[in-house]
């Protein structure tokens, strides 16, 4: 079996030299603190891009979704509704609010917020002051339907764009749905900065609210005052030299990791998997990362503890653990799907919504009466390297390693 002498990474950065371009200008007109003229400029790019008229650039796509929730008027003990198939950082700003979040199953056509569970979630609970729903993997969610969700029921959608910047939902750009948005440019993300995120809004109030409380929530005064509490959010002018940097090359980006994504479905055609799926008469993802789902005929036996997996081989069959430890084997990284929020031991007492009803979270429960679409898709599913410096040899010989798990 190939082991590869240089690792093949999930999703590393790639660099093309105009970031230092603007990294050097940082450094040579001294603006290297959180003001600059990169700062400036990435948030007029990212407006123009996306479509929403404001944009404040942060330290993080957490501290963007952190002042959204702020932003909505989360207060101690209201109920936010969030996805549950994400990484925490969706959730983590709520509970800094020290408000509740309640979980929304998934649902199989994207893998996103079931828009039906939803409804029926505000049913339960219809004084929830805010819906915080991913767009999973660079795939949209069924952002209409949600949002109409949302007006109807008088919430405020927060659209977590962090890992799908450049994904389109008929026609019009994420990050633009949410009366707050938040996306992200993390190491590993589309384009990035190494680290920095931004909130982007329609509303111009909102917006200076972010950037004053960004700031440590300075009054204008000759002296340092403050009459609220305030984050150490802003985004240098450094990281933001390498974002802009990066901004022209999104799309080839994107198309990078379209081919990556197709290159697989291909390769695996004969095998008992399908690809993360998207509505492709209304959706274009971003294919940020590129995912497959064993069929559950095909599974082998796999049981999953808080912090260990274990598998049984059988022929013909195979489990993510199998997949990703083989891969592992060969100097190849993957990463198993996001472990649902419910799941969680720090969420061990929330709530989840699914098409069955509300139920308390399921850690070690994968029965198929119980079993959310959610922990369903974390149980048989897992991330593919999406690289976009792996060749396609390279990737040729990963598609074989994975259809060695089956034989």
């Amino acid at each position: 079996m190939t082991r590869f002498e240089k690792k093949i990474w999930l999703s590393s950065p790639t660099m093309h030299g105009e970031e230092i371009k603007f990294v050097q200008q940082a450094y040579d007109t001294n603006w290297m603190s959180t003001v600059g003229e990169n700062i400036d400029e990435i948030e007029r790019l990212i407006c123009e891009m996306v479509g929403c008229k404001y944009a404040v650039a942060l330290s993080s796509g957490t501290s963007a979704l952190h002042l959204a929730v702020k932003l909505a008027g989360v207060k101690q003990g209201d109920n936010v509704f969030c996805s549950d198939l994400t990484f925490s950082a969706t959730v983590n700003p709520v509970i800094y609010e020290k408000a509740n979040p309640i979980f929304i199953d998934s649902e199989y056509d994207t893998w996103n917020m079931d828009p039906v569970v939803l409804e029926e979630a505000f049913k339960i609970y219809p004084d929830t002051k805010a819906v915080i729903v991913v767009n999973l993997y660079g795939t949209p969610a069924k952002l209409d339907e949600i949002s109409d969700i949302c007006k109807k029921y008088g919430a405020i959608l927060i659209e977590d764009a962090a890992e799908s910047l450049g994904a389109t939902y008929k026609g019009k750009q994420t990050g633009s749905f949410g009366t707050y948005n938040a996306i992200s440019f993390n190491g590993n993300k589309i384009i990035t900065g190494s680290s920095g995120g931004m909130l982007l809004t329609d509303d111009l109030e909102a917006a200076n609210k972010a950037r004053k409380w960004s700031t440590q929530s300075r009054e204008d005064a000759p002296w340092y005052q403050h009459e609220e509490i305030g984050y150490n959010y802003r985004m240098s002018n450094v990281i933001a030299g390498v974002i802009r940097g990066q901004i022209p090359y999104l799309e080839e980006h994107i198309a990078k990791k379209k081919a990556i994504y197709e290159r697989y479905k291909d390769g695996f055609k004969d095998l008992p998997i399908t690809m993360n799926p998207y509505d492709e008469y209304n959706m274009e993802p971003n294919f940020w990362l590129s995912c497959m789902l064993i069929d559950k005929e095909a599974m082998c036996k796999q049981i999953r503890t808080d912090n260990k997996a274990f598998y049984d081989s059988e022929p013909g069959k195979s489990c993510p653990t199998e997949i990703l430890e083989t891969l592992a084997n060969c100097n190849v990284e993957g990463r198993p799907i996001w472990k649902p929020m419910h799941m969680q031991p720090l969420f061990k007492n929330n709530l989840l919504i699914f098409r069955e009803g509300t139920m308390r979270s399921v850690t070690d429960d994968y029965s198929e009466s119980k079993i959310s679409v959610s922990a369903d898709i974390f149980n048989r599913g897992l991330c593919l390297p999406s690289d976009i410096k792996m060749t396609p040899d390279e990737q040729d010989k990963i598609i074989e390693i994975v259809k060695s798990c089956f034989k």
